[in-house]
């Protein structure tokens, strides 16, 4: 019991603060924001938006098939926030907050957005006076085509066109994507 006490207190310490390769904390990283941080194992930014790969994703208090199954998402595309990486297992969160530890696998680098206007207008220029494709219900996922300053064109059930970049969640509002 105390060997897996420790354990777990080292990777919640691992968890916890930025390392060098030495093993010692870097004070200049432990005071860097998120958006520098980067994941131990892919080096990419963290945190960062990714979405559900598969159509059912079981999130795990902890990273390891050994843990407890907290949540199940069971929406194909979810996009998902990346906080935390340990081996092959991310530490992600929903637009409510709740998550936990997913398996890579699950999850995709494909961007995504939920709605969260109700009757959303799909526009067919990244202008508001533009004419209308379509009208979204809140909640619904779409795909992400490409983001300016303050517009996304997005693709969902048949339909492209853009929308306000506030409008939607798994986007920063300083991010461009093209």
């Amino acid at each position: 019991m105390r060997r897996t006490s420790i354990k777990l207190w080292a990777l919640l310490a691992a968890l916890a603060l930025p390392l060098t390769t030495n093993g010692h904390v870097n004070a200049q990283e432990s005071n860097q924001t998120d958006t520098q941080q980067r994941g131990t194992v892919t080096n990419l930014p963290l945190p960062r938006f990714v979405s559900m790969k598969a159509s059912e994703g079981f999130v795990r208090r902890g990273p390891s098939q050994t843990h407890r199954i907290d949540w199940v998402y069971r929406v194909r595309d979810t996009p998902l926030e990346i906080t935390a990486e340990y081996g092959h297992w991310r530490r992600v969160r929903d637009r409510e907050g709740a998550g936990g530890w997913m398996h890579y696998a699950l999850l995709s680098g494909t961007r995504t957005v939920l709605n969260l206007t109700d009757m959303l207008e799909i526009k067919t220029k990244p202008d508001a006076k533009s004419l209308s494709v379509a009208q979204l219900e809140a909640g619904v996922v779409a795909r992400i085509l490409e983001c300016g300053p303050e517009w996304c064109r997005i693709q969902t059930q048949g339909y492209k066109g853009w929308a306000k970049k506030t409008n939607f969640w798994g986007v920063r509002p300083d991010e461009i994507l093209e």
